[in-house]
């Protein structure tokens, strides 16, 4: 229930609670995926060197989102997802639309992680792509309707096996760099011997920024599971500080040794990048071993999408936005109807990637692509909102980060560069159209429901 200060808490807070390393590992295995480990060859192939300006650029954007998203939570703790606070700022309707279309987006990465893990299954148990693809779906199903603690410790562990990966590959990429081991490795040719810094100009850089941010996009799971905990603002002030540094390095490291141990040249799309560095380092099993690193991957992100669309679309319920049947907590205290739902809407997903993979898949991939620039851009603009509010009545203590306005705006440019970008790339573009579409689309039902349905 809310009370008069608009706090809210899930009925009857159970005793055992998400930890801080839970929530430290939820935030680093949210932004953490197989985005990282595979998609960013095709980020490499398309932009050479210069692939490491655009990781570093997207992680400060990523970082400062974090931050503005860390004290607006600090400062008005409880509240919720950060819907909440875009509700806070921007009212119903922006909250609305906030919700749904982040759950849709998290909906349909559900669905396609099910089956890219079920391929990556199939070349180990000789069974059918669509059954392996539900079994994980009812399997991670079971997890999330267990305790909020339970699903914390498997996401613990399953982010821990990235996390200990990226290190371990950190650290061997540096020994290997420094002629520790190995034959040496001539880095200014690896790296500039290969048509230069830009090998295919500066609008190349641009163009693949999407591409980047949606391999870094999750770390904003953290500040909803930090509700279930017990210090929620101290939680959440101690991940969004340090999150976003640690993002930055694990990516611009890992890609910068990428870049220096094989040429950017030698990186095939759709092909690890990791694996061509750990086998020209000579480190044995590199294919199996990134196999089992993106099966991970594939499963974390998986369990951390069905935990934050079934609290999104708890949270909306509980507004009046979705229906209120979706709202009930079972004796783990757990959204049951929510995390139910949520799973037969990946299962429909992951059959359509199956079945209409050229078509309904297709479409659903687009249409949900950019919406999550619409949610950063409106987390962006709720901080400004609500800092000059508080300021005005003496309570904007909490709120530190330096240069306001000034750095939100050219966070919000940030953003908005991005979605000009995916404008202009010809591959990017219809999915940056039907965004836009499924933003109008949830406009207008928010608008026809309020005319025949208005709230008191």
């Amino acid at each position: 229930m809310s009370d008069t200060t608009g706090t809210y808490q899930p009925p009857s807070r159970p005793a055992s609670t998400l930890k801080q390393r839970h929530i430290i590992m939820i935030a680093l295995g949210g932004a953490i995926g197989a985005g990282l480990f595979v998609g960013s060859s095709a980020a490499i192939a398309a932009a050479g060197p210069a692939v490491l300006l655009a990781f570093v650029a997207v992680g400060l954007v990523v970082m400062l989102v974090m931050r503005m998203l860390g004290e607006m939570v600090t400062a008005s703790p409880g509240k919720g997802s950060f819907v909440a606070y875009v509700r806070l700022a921007h009212g119903d309707g922006a909250a609305f639309t906030t919700g749904w279309l982040y759950w849709f987006f998290w909906l349909v990465a559900l669905g396609s992680e099910a089956i890219a893990g079920a391929i990556l299954l199939h070349d180990w148990i000789n069974l059918p792509v669509w059954l392996l693809a539900m079994a994980l779906i009812v399997a991670l199903n079971l997890i999330n309707l267990a305790a909020v603690h339970i699903f914390g410790e498997c996401e613990f562990w399953l982010s821990l096996v990235k996390v200990i990966s990226i290190v371990l590959f950190i650290m061997a990429g540096t020994l290997y760099v420094a002629h520790v081991f190995g034959p040496g490795v001539q880095i200014p040719r690896n790296v500039l011997g290969h048509g230069g810094l830009f090998p295919h100009g500066a609008a190349a850089v641009i163009s693949i920024i999407p591409t980047v941010l949606f391999t870094m996009i999750g770390s904003e799971i953290a500040t909803v599971a930090a509700g279930e905990s017990a210090e929620p603002a101290r939680n959440v002030a101690h991940v969004t500080r340090s999150l976003g540094t640690r993002i930055v390095l694990f990516y611009s490291l890992s890609i910068a040794l990428i870049l220096m141990i094989v040429p950017w040249s030698d990186i095939v799309p759709g092909h690890s990048p990791f694996v061509a560095a750990m086998q020209a380092m000579g480190i044995p099993g590199a294919g199996a071993c990134m196999q089992v690193v993106v099966l991970t991957a594939v499963l974390s992100c998986m369990n951390s999408s069905l935990y934050i669309t079934s609290r999104i679309l708890a949270e909306l319920a509980r507004h009046g936005d979705a229906p209120a049947v979706l709202h009930h907590y079972g004796r783990q205290h757990t959204p049951v109807n929510a995390i139910m739902a949520n799973s037969l809407a990946g299962a429909v997903v992951a059959f359509a990637s199956i079945l209409a993979p050229g078509t309904v898949f297709a479409f659903l991939l687009s249409c949900s692509g950019g919406v999550i620039l619409l949610v950063y851009s409106l987390i962006v603009t709720s901080y400004m909102v609500l800092r000059r509010r508080m300021a005005d009545t003496g309570q904007a203590a909490c709120f530190r980060l330096p240069f306001f306005p000034a750095v939100n705006l050219l966070t919000l440019g940030g953003v908005m560069v991005i979605f000009v970008a995916m404008l202009l790339n010809a591959s990017q573009r219809m999915t940056a159209m039907a965004s836009l579409g499924t933003t109008l689309f949830f406009i207008v039902i928010h608008a026809v429901r309020n005319r025949m349905h208005p709230k008191a």
